[in-house]
Parts: C-alpha cells; sequence; structure tokens
C-alpha cells in the first residue's frame, strides 16, 4: 500500500497526541473492534470562540493516526464556525492523499471533531441536542465510504431508500452479492448507526 511522505510523517511523528487534562469538550468515534478508533479533546477560548488547544488518541492503522494527526493541525486556532467546515477531504488533500480503503480513516478523525464541536456547543447552551430522524441517517451514510474507489455511498447511489420508524432502521442498497466490499460497508453502516439510542433495530436489503 502506497503511502504520501506526509502520511508517513505524521504516522511516525503524529502532533498534538496525548489525552487533555480537563477539557471543554471531547469525543470518540468509532470502535476498536471494528480497527480504528479515535477520541479528540478541545479548549475552547470563550471570549473569541477559538479552539486554542487541542488533542487527540487513537488506535489503529497508519492512517488513523496520520488522519488524526494532520485534523487537529488544521482545527488548532480556528474558530468553531471555521472548524466546523473541516472535512474529511481536507485531511486527505492535506496529507497529499490516501489510498481508497483508507480514506474512511479521514472521515472518522473529521467526524470525531465535529462531534467534538458539537458535544462543546450543547454543553454550552450554544445549539440543542438535534432530534434523531431520516436526515441523521443520511448524513451518516455519507460519511460511509465504499473502499474501492474511495467515495461515499451515497454520492455513488448505492442508498435506494432510507426508512426510519419506532426505532427501526431500513436501507436499500444497491450492492451485489458478489461485490467484496459489501461486508465491509454493511458494517460500517452498523458502526455509525448503532451508536444512537434511537435506533433499536437496522434492516439492510439488497437487490
Amino acid at each position: 500500500m502506497q503511502y504520501s511522505q506526509k502520511v508517513l510523517d505524521h504516522f511516525m511523528h503524529p502532533h498534538n497526541v496525548g489525552k487533555m487534562e480537563n477539557p471543554d469538550a471531547s469525543a470518540t468515534e468509532g470502535s476498536p473492534s471494528c480497527g480504528d478508533q479515535v477520541t479528540v479533546y478541545l479548549k475552547v477560548n470563550k471570549d473569541d470562540m477559538t479552539i486554542e488547544d487541542i488533542s487527540f488518541l487513537s488506535y489503529g492503522c497508519a492512517s488513523n493516526i496520520a488522519t488524526a494527526s494532520i485534523i487537529t493541525d488544521l482545527a488548532k486556532g480556528k474558530s468553531l464556525e471555521d472548524a466546523k467546515k473541516i472535512t474529511w477531504r481536507d485531511a486527505m488533500e492535506a496529507l497529499d492523499g490516501l489510498p481508497p480503503v483508507k480514506v474512511h480513516c479521514s472521515v472518522l478523525a473529521a467526524d470525531t471533531l465535529q462531534t467534538a464541536i458539537s458535544n462543546y456547543e450543547i454543553a454550552n447552551g450554544l445549539k440543542e441536542v438535534p432530534n434523531f430522524s431520516k436526515d441523521t441517517i443520511l448524513d451518516e451514510l455519507k460519511k460511509i465510504i465504499y473502499p474501492q474507489v474511495g467515495e461515499d455511498i451515497v454520492s455513488l447511489k448505492m442508498v435506494k431508500y432510507v426508512g426510519f420508524s419506532d426505532g427501526e432502521v431500513l436501507i436499500d442498497l444497491n450492492i451485489m452479492s458478489f461485490d467484496t466490499w459489501r461486508e465491509n460497508v454493511v458494517e460500517e453502516i452498523h458502526e455509525h448507526l448503532e451508536k444512537y439510542p434511537e435506533v433499536k433495530n437496522i434492516q439492510i436489503n439488497f437487490p
């Protein structure tokens, strides 16, 4: 697997590593059982609402460590509003690219940053806890990368239908049985949705 020099540099010498004492907010996304997990800690300057300090802990592969390192670099010193605009594509581009099968690591890093910011805003009365809905499911599906090409399954039109009622999630996926990445996508869907207490069951249908 070919990594850029920037990925290798951030993997070998990651920036902003370590558990922060008394953070203003934090978030953990992913799961060690699935191979990757990231925790992001924030210290926010309440006068100008900038991220004055940020750190992370990572469990996973070289790409996971490198993307967490670069995402904290991108966020440090920015206002919360500017940091909320940082995407997984920004992280990937800052690292001079990632192999398609590792793009999900940049999604995980960016997602964890955004959750930490959201947790800060909720804790400080800057936003309300968002209601879980079908839109929440769609937003999560947009974070799931099809490994072969490094694009999300919604953009690739692999998601044909999404429904949600009484804790039951129903998803129709246009992925054939012979597709070697199908089980990987299914695992990612469960990982992204099962963290929500509103989700009681996930049913995924195929052609």
